[in-house]
């Protein structure tokens, strides 16, 4: 009789999955649809502006023309330069400003109470409303456009400032002064880091806006701007020079958001 030996065979193991790295091409994806939306709406741009007169709609070869001519004799980049001057310090100084009120507005009662009126009252009252009165009291200068500014920005940056230390959770607050924290402590280590994004929103959103108040300074009372090369321009009849002003508003904002947005990344990444 032949005796059968069974050998054991031991369990087959798996080969170890490799993690799915992203593809290039679906890395790029978002790049390639941004690219051809854009193509697309430059295409379509073309086609009607093909229909129409150029007075009504230049064409995206005459505009691209008219930035040539306002590059070579330097009048774009002397636009840039004079808006960006201006929402930069405006802006600046509203958000210098509309942090530590903020905070102190939504840590006291009493000084809500006090200035609350006030910024309710004003915040509904668009810039474009004081332009004439900040021309006269401030005179045609700079002083009076970094001022619209400042008040664009300053109500916004105050209100999201205060919004974000009202959100604080209260038992952090307790716990922190149970542990033996003072006002400044629970200051720097509980609000500031859970109010910081309400702070870049507000920063955020108080950018744009800039933007929307520069244009309407500069065609009041200035002599070089973006919005004042628009108004320029309109007086002339050039169609195309108002669309290369606006085009480069619309890439300019653009620009100052990604670099807020980017530097808020690096600088404050632990509280976002």
């Amino acid at each position: 009789m032949t005796q059968l030996t069974q050998t054991a065979t031991p369990p087959a193991q798996a080969a170890p999955v490799k993690a799915a790295r992203p593809s290039r091409t679906k890395a790029l994806r978002p790049f390639f649809i941004s690219v051809v939306a854009i193509v697309g709406g430059l295409v379509l741009w073309q086609l009607v502006a093909m229909t129409t007169s150029p007075l009504f709609l230049p064409s995206v070869s005459m505009t691209w023309a008219a930035a040539l001519e306002l590059i070579s004799d330097g009048t774009l980049q002397q636009s840039i330069l004079a808006s960006s001057g201006r929402i930069l310090a405006g802006w600046g100084a509203g958000v210098v400003i509309g942090v530590p009120l903020g905070i102190f507005m939504g840590r006291f009662e009493t000084v809500r109470q006090l200035l609350d009126p006030y910024i309710e009252f004003f915040r509904f009252i668009p810039p474009i409303a004081f332009v004439t009165l900040a021309v006269i009291w401030l005179g045609p200068g700079e002083l009076s456009k970094i001022a619209l500014i400042f008040y664009t920005t300053v109500f916004i940056v105050t209100l999201n400032t205060i919004a974000g230390v009202q959100a604080v959770n209260p038992l952090r607050l307790r716990a922190a002064a149970s542990l033996g924290a003072g006002q400044l402590q629970i200051l720097t280590t509980v609000i500031l880091p859970s109010t910081v994004p309400f702070m870049v929103t507000g920063a955020r959103i108080a950018m744009g806006n800039s933007f929307l108040t520069v244009v309407s300074a500069e065609i009041v009372s200035a002599r070089e701007g973006l919005g004042a090369l628009i108004w320029t321009a309109r007086n002339f009849s050039r169609t195309e020079w108002v669309f290369v002003g606006i085009i480069a508003l619309g890439l300019l904002g653009y620009l100052f958001d990604r670099v807020l947005r980017v530097a808020t990344k690096k600088l404050l990444a632990r509280y976002l």
